[in-house]
């Protein structure tokens, strides 16, 4: 939850979902209302891991990723449970359902940039219930990487100009899962 502003900070701007301040010299973003976010790492019976694509203003162009999304965001769910939002996150980005969602870390996004902190979990029982692709406000491409080629799969989207989030090697990493 976001600290109320002290004698020693400043804001900076502020739009409808983030706050720019200052604290003490050093400038960082902060998320206004949610709690943090999820990021859900699902392999497939197939053993494909599922990502999704997305188009990022802030980059200018697509970014690979772990499902993910924001906790506490949609009205009248300020206090969404983690969980629930990492189920809610994977069937909405992705189309598939998970019959478990186990909590594997947690950490900061960028420690140096905003104060956000993500919520790792490993999905487990997957199933598919529809095409996924995101709500309304997103345009997400679902991809079921093989795991097998995994590296090399990453290695192409990069050479196609897509980014890579690096969130990716850490979720494999949390559920002991080699890039091959």
């Amino acid at each position: 939850m976001n600290e109320p502003v002290r004698p020693s900070e400043r804001i900076l701007g502020e739009g409808r979902f983030l706050r720019l301040v200052d604290r003490h010299g050093w400038e960082y973003v902060e998320r206004l209302r949610p709690t943090g976010g999820v990021v859900i790492v699902a392999v497939t019976e197939a053993d494909d891991l599922l990502l999704v694509e997305q188009h990022r203003p802030a980059l200018g162009g697509p970014v690979i990723e772990l499902p993910a999304g924001i906790v506490g965001d949609l009205p009248g769910q300020e206090d969404e449970p983690f969980e629930v939002a990492a189920h809610r996150e994977l069937l909405e980005e992705t189309g598939y359902a998970a019959s478990e969602m186990h909590f594997l870390a947690e950490g900061p996004s960028s420690s140096g940039l905003c104060s956000e902190v993500y919520s790792f979990y490993e999905a487990r029982g997957l199933t598919q219930r529809n095409a996924g692709g995101g709500d309304e406000t997103e345009d997400i491409r679902v991809h079921a990487a093989p795991l097998r080629a995994l590296r090399r799969w990453l290695e192409g989207e990069s050479r196609r100009g897509a980014r890579i989030d690096p969130r990716i090697y850490a979720g494999l990493a949390l559920v002991d899962q080699p890039l091959r």
